[in-house]
């Protein structure tokens, strides 16, 4: 019975890649899921009556397994293989210039109104125009007009800033 089923997988094999390449998009998934498959196919190949042919019970086995298997990976967060930039160490010389930026910016928020501040506040928060609306008690519309009038304000302090040093 081993000897049938291996060689009934050897001569079935790119059948089996096949359905693994169309559900599976990385190569360490494609391996687990042929993996898998050839399990299912093991588990019941007892049962194969051979009533159909044997590709055709391989494909039913092999695309159950992967439709299963993409249900499974569907509820699981995205998988996304590490890039070499998430391996990069930040220069030093580069936090210190984020840190003058960020103390540039701290200053001319502080010569901001009350209202302003709040405003930027919550855009340097990610709020949205309709969350800042609802918190600051003013229109969405209002709130893009004012975040502008401030970024233009802001630009115009730290160069102010910068011109002074």
């Amino acid at each position: 019975m081993e000897k049938e089923f291996i060689e009934l997988i050897n001569n079935h094999r790119s059948l089996i890649f096949k359905v693994c390449n169309l559900y599976c998009s990385y190569p360490e998934s494609r391996k687990d899921l042929f993996q898998e498959v050839v399990l299912q196919l093991w588990k019941s190949f007892p049962g194969f009556r051979k009533a159909s042919a044997s590709g055709t019970w391989i494909y039913q086995v092999a695309l159950n397994t992967a439709i299963s298997n993409f249900r499974k990976e569907l509820k699981k967060p995205e998988k996304q293989p590490l890039t070499p930039l998430e391996f990069e160490i930040p220069d030093v010389h580069d936090s210190s210039e984020k840190a003058e930026d960020q103390s540039a910016l701290n200053q001319a928020i502080a010569k901001l109104t009350e209202i302003e501040k709040a405003v930027i506040m919550l855009y340097l928060d990610e709020k949205t125009y309709d969350e800042i609306s609802e918190i600051i008690g003013i229109s969405s519309s209002n709130v893009g007009v004012r975040l502008n009038r401030i970024k233009n304000k802001l630009s115009q302090l730290i160069k102010t800033n910068y011109n002074e040093y």
